[in-house]
């Protein structure tokens, strides 16, 4: 969609950007996520006008698969349709590396700060000390979970549980004629939709992509284990039509009071606990991301991030548009807007010292403990050659990821077994990997 905004704010936003805000002109094309924090960002966006009066707003708004593969066939190639893409830490690194990014380490707003960026965040932004991507929120994953149902079922979430314990109280969650499951959890077949929470559950069950010499590894007895865990979950006690749902299709039926549990991204918090969205926003509790007692939880490291093309025509306003979602002023616009609870949670260090933040956000500890949990340098419990906890950073993954993820998203339909589901994203990622030279 596209929407040009003109507005004027008072003098006090004015000054905010300093003298930044004078010297930017021209239309900025962003290609965005239809999540729910990318969305409230495109209704604050007078604020942006009201001190950029020369720069027009073009919004590209798309569902994360679609999203992934338009900017990545525009980068590629060079095309120069968007000025500001929304990217996350597995296309970072890679694309830093091949210059298809502009640094952001000059030309941003006197007030951006980059310092303030949590080092787990900046890190998976980071290449070779340049930083070429802002996060407008980082995540980790966890439990979120009805409060009332748990304790109808005469249970109590650990803070740190165990998947045995999740199936315990999804089994006793359960209630059909209700139209209430006991758990949630991805089945949409892509490798940021099924394949990061099966990766990240991989992990805690000992799984991994590939060995040091980069061997698929799904003829494991671990990815076995994993996928037939998550199988026997989901047939019983997961929503009908399972196999489509992604993290908004699953938000949605978490808000509507259908879902017992569901591990899924930290930012859901904010959502789940929105009383104007959320019929159960009073009875929520959270938990991190079960384990195994192998040492690995499975909880993933994400920032969905703004970074600038190297073909755009119009870096210094591009700068300007990520310098004000980014920053710590943003922040307080959505907090005097919408509350506290509300502001894009994970980015910033200063955040989690904000006492006001603390006070509304209940999730805010949790979230912050999972997001420093995650280690993308030593993902799995064996040894790997390779980082990122629920991808891999090669520029192969996101092609095989989404192959395998179909793969198992039939499986969750009923499709074919798991034995068969293995054996075929076993196949797919030899042969993908042979022939890209591993």
């Amino acid at each position: 969609m596209t929407t040009t905004i003109r507005a004027l704010l008072g003098a006090s936003a004015l000054c905010a950007v300093g003298t930044l805000a004078a010297a930017q002109e021209g239309t900025v094309t962003i290609a965005t996520v239809n999540n729910g924090d990318m969305i409230r960002m495109q209704g604050l966006t007078d604020d942006f006008t009201a001190q950029y009066p020369d720069i027009t707003l073009e919004w590209v708004t798309l569902e994360e698969n679609v999203l992934r593969q338009n900017v990545t066939t525009d980068i590629a190639t060079g095309g120069g349709q968007y000025d500001v893409i929304t990217i996350g830490t597995y296309e970072v690194p890679i694309w830093g590396a091949n210059d298809w990014l502009v640094s952001l380490d000059e030309g941003m707003a006197e007030d951006w700060n980059s310092s303030d960026i949590l080092p787990a965040i900046a890190g998976g932004l980071t290449v070779d000390g340049t930083l070429y991507a802002a996060p407008f929120y980082g995540e980790s994953s966890m439990v979120m979970y009805r409060t009332d149902l748990m304790e109808q079922a005469g249970l109590e979430m650990p803070d740190a549980p165990t998947w045995d314990f999740i199936r315990q109280a999804a089994e006793a969650m359960t209630d059909e004629e209700a139209e209430i499951y006991g758990i949630c959890l991805r089945g949409k077949a892509g490798w940021g939709e099924n394949m990061a929470f099966l990766t990240a559950m991989g992990n805690s069950f000992g799984a991994r992509w590939f060995d040091e010499d980069w061997n698929a590894q799904f003829d494991s007895e671990a990815w076995a284990n994993t996928l037939n865990f998550y199988l026997d979950l989901m047939t019983n006690y997961g929503p009908p039509g399972a196999a489509n749902n992604g993290f908004n299709e699953n938000l949605a039926l978490f808000q509507q009071g259908k879902c017992g549990m569901w591990i899924d991204a930290t930012v859901a918090a904010s959502f789940v606990t929105n009383p104007t969205d959320s019929t159960v926003a009073d009875s929520v509790g959270f938990a991190l991301a079960p384990d195994n007692g192998l040492g690995k939880r499975g909880n993933w490291l994400w920032a969905w991030s703004l970074a600038i093309p190297s073909s755009s025509d119009n870096v210094d306003a591009a700068k300007a548009f990520i310098s004000w979602a980014t920053g710590q002023g943003y922040t307080e616009l959505v907090a005097s807007e919408e509350g506290w609870a509300n502001v894009p949670p994970g980015t910033r260090t200063s955040l989690y010292e904000n006492e006001e933040y603390l006070a509304a956000a209940p999730f805010a500890q949790m979230t912050l403990d999972s997001i420093n949990a995650a280690d993308p340098t030593n993902p799995a419990v064996d040894p790997v050659p390779y980082t990122g906890v629920q991808f891999v950073a090669i520029p192969e993954f996101a092609g095989i990821g989404t192959q395998v993820g179909q793969q198992f998203s039939a499986a969750l339909a009923g499709q074919m077994t798991a034995e068969e589901a293995l054996a075929s994203a076993q196949e797919i990622t030899t042969d993908e990997m042979e022939a890209a030279g591993y």
